[in-house]
């Protein structure tokens, strides 16, 4: 995959955050068509619960799980008690983390967000920050949000790893 191709990928999944889906909406529907996934709908649904740092708890990011998502199609076994093929798939899951991190500093919405310090447990959240509702898309959301190059960059890293 080319460096335009995969901007243009990277550039969907921004576009898509933008129109009011989620982190990982965003992230995994722009790549499932590489996968066989060429329903968007479908695409959409299926990483619906995993924005807002899954399910709006502010644990993992949407963007990494969007990203961990796509690695499941890339590289997961779907045979039981297939050893090795867990063990490649969580492999190449912990390289994609490793990346987000070494770049974000966190897999964290909580932390990323700045919601709580870096390396702290949950109880530093607000309740207002685990209420179910999203917020509003306004432009001040997405001048606030690191979230748009976080996006980006989680399919920038995945199409990047998936080059032999």
């Amino acid at each position: 995959m080319t460096t335009q191709e995969i901007e243009s990928r990277a550039q969907k999944a921004q576009d898509l955050f933008k129109q009011g889906f989620n982190c990982s909406q965003a992230v995994f529907a722009s790549c499932a068509d590489l996968y066989g996934i060429h329903d968007e709908q479908l695409a959409l649904r299926l990483a619906a619960s995993f924005g807002g740092g899954t399910g709006r708890m502010r644990m993992t990011c949407g963007a990494a799980n969007g990203m961990f998502m796509l690695a499941g199609l890339h590289n997961g076994s779907a045979t039981p008690h297939d050893s090795e093929g867990k063990m490649a798939n969580y492999a190449f899951v912990q390289q994609l983390a490793g990346e987000f991190k070494a770049k974000y500093g966190s897999l964290v919405c909580a932390e990323l967000l700045g919601l709580a310090p870096k390396g702290s447990t949950m109880e530093y959240l607000p309740a207002e920050a685990l209420r179910p509702k999203p917020e509003e898309r306004t432009q001040q959301y997405y001048e606030k949000r690191p979230c748009v190059e976080m996006i980006a960059q989680a399919v920038r890293i995945f199409l990047s790893s998936t080059q032999d």
